[in-house]
């Protein structure tokens, strides 16, 4: 089939939101009676989920401490939830145990999340705690936890599976997408602000609208776009900062314990909640006792047939490289400076041991898996999803990606001329505005 010259909308990423968004925009539009075929490309330079979608880990929570983002994981929870099989999505729901530190933060994310009506459970207290997880886990043996959040919704995807079950949405709704595109530019004639086309490796293709959906590569579109490197940010304090860099870059550190899955089960034989636990607790060696921290520190970790273990990571460690000369590889680091850190098996091994006794001397059996990457943030790590120039719109997901499943669907109404609240929040003038998202005592940077 030959290239397209004009396509109405042309959709660039085949990832979790350009997928999302094309699947909504099909439908939209084959409820309105129109045509959809010719009318909605998608463009990847490699193929459909080749990029951060095809590593992610899977994980789909409402767990945030910031009110914008709990709604709108609330809405893309229930976008995975519309077709379970098609999205070959498991809704065993979600667990966030912490220390004291961050008793009163997770407090409010379940007051909130009762709020707007999403199921979860919170116990509190260490007896209380450890009285829930041993339930759960026989063998639960974690210190210093305070409190747990049982999210009731939620789950894990199995990354691969699900983008194959979105492009075939997609694909059935008469949308067409052509992978080995690379895109080289966005075309305006003189004189006016509007995205005329799309330069690509294979043609050029005319269109009316642009949808760029870029995972780890937004700041390169960001540059194509035309907008500022650097800009001026007013923090939650009213002070106002200038020079800040848009962009910044963070190693996402995850693995697979290789043993059977089933290792992970409950009490009662069943597949358990995803489990992230976050700890001030020491962290001392599954190998030779020595301490690795004594000050914060957070994993996560599920059983997964999908990776074939025991698979999960933990905090990032930021890129310390000047912003325009990191290069993207989500599969693997570009270069020897971003490999992920040598300690992180270690600990990621080690804490597992420290949560449940089961894992203890398994540090033989961890495998680094295609999973994690670099992941490209906002100045405030959260999302900007915004039009530019007329016919441009940009879903810079700041690696709270795979989850958001919900919003290319929001996306596709703004687009068809519907302006959606949820998205609000997320607009690129907050940071001059001083609309910045609260932070929590987290030691995760997008929480």
């Amino acid at each position: 089939m030959a290239f397209p010259n004009h396509a109405d909308f042309v959709i660039v990423g085949a990832g979790v939101h350009g997928l999302s968004t094309a699947w909504r925009l099909a439908e939209r539009l084959i409820a309105r009676g129109e045509e959809v075929e010719g009318r909605i490309v998608v463009l990847d330079k490699s193929g459909i989920a080749s990029g951060a979608s095809g590593i992610a880990c899977g994980v789909v929570r409402n767990n945030y401490f910031q009110p914008a983002m709990r709604r709108l994981m609330a809405h893309s929870v229930g976008v995975w939830e519309s077709d379970p099989e098609a999205l070959s999505y498991h809704p065993v729901g979600y667990l966030q145990i912490s220390s004291e530190s961050m008793r009163d933060d997770v407090r409010s994310i379940y007051e909130q999340q009762q709020e707007i009506g999403y199921e979860s459970e919170f116990i509190e207290g260490a007896a209380a705690s450890d009285a829930y997880m041993k339930d759960m886990f026989s063998d639960w043996q974690a210190q210093g936890i305070t409190s747990v959040l049982h999210e009731k919704r939620g789950g894990y995807s199995n990354n691969t599976k699900s983008m194959y079950g979105i492009a075939k949405k997609v694909e059935d709704r008469g949308v067409r997408i052509i992978t080995g595109v690379e895109v080289k530019g966005l075309v305006s004639e003189s004189g006016s602000s509007s995205i005329q086309a799309v330069e690509t490796n294979r043609g050029t293709v005319t269109c009316e609208r642009v949808i760029i959906a870029p995972g780890p590569w937004a700041r390169d579109f960001w540059n194509m776009l035309g907008m500022p490197k650097q800009i001026t940010l007013k923090d939650l304090e009213g002070n106002v900062h200038t020079g800040i860099d848009m962009w910044r870059f963070w190693q996402l550190e995850e693995g697979v314990l290789q043993v059977e899955p089933e290792m992970l089960q409950t009490n009662d034989g069943k597949v358990p909640p995803v489990i992230h636990v976050d700890t001030d607790a020491p962290l001392k060696s599954c190998v030779d006792g020595s301490l690795i921290t004594d000050e914060m520190w957070g994993i996560y970790y599920k059983p997964d047939w999908h990776f074939g273990g025991i698979q999960g990571g933990a905090s990032p460690y930021k890129v310390e490289t000047a912003v325009d000369q990191v290069k993207i590889d989500p599969y693997g680091p570009s270069s020897p400076e971003f490999v992920a850190s040598d300690t992180f098996a270690h600990m990621w091994v080690s804490a597992l041991a420290h949560c449940h006794k089961r894992f203890e001397g398994m540090m033989g059996k961890y495998h680094r898996e295609a999973s994690g990457g670099i992941g490209c943030f906002t100045a405030d790590s959260f999302p900007v999803f915004d039009h530019f120039h007329d016919n441009a719109t940009l879903i810079a997901d700041s690696n709270h990606g795979w989850k958001m499943l919900g919003v290319g669907h929001l996306i596709a109404d703004e687009v068809l001329g519907e302006a959606q609240d949820l998205l609000e929040p997320f607009r690129f003038d907050r940071f001059e505005k001083g609309n910045l998202h609260p932070v929590s005592n987290s030691p995760y940077p997008w929480s």
